[in-house]
């Protein structure tokens, strides 16, 4: 049987990580739909916020560091390929 406190510290965290990481990963899907339909202006906005969502999760705790440097390199290459037409 599990022991009460770490549960409840769980229960906790989780509360304040869910709403960052959640916000995180809406605004990078939006980022990909923008970047799909080639609207490249929407698109540098979203992804900027998209790197402060994930900034921001990251300073909390709610996200590994490095995970999130991955995560923003992955959007920032997307953003910066050379459009192919």
């Amino acid at each position: 049987m599990p022991s009460a406190k770490p549960a409840r510290v769980a229960d906790r965290r989780r509360v304040m990580n869910v709403p960052l990481l959640s916000k995180a990963k809406t605004l990078i899907s939006n980022a990909r739909k923008l970047l799909d339909a080639a609207d490249r202006d929407a698109a540098e906005k979203e992804v900027k916020e998209a790197v402060a969502a994930l900034d921001r999760a990251a300073q909390k705790g709610a996200l590994h560091p490095n995970n999130a440097a991955r995560r923003k390199s992955r959007i920032m290459k997307r953003l910066n390929q050379p459009k192919s037409s």
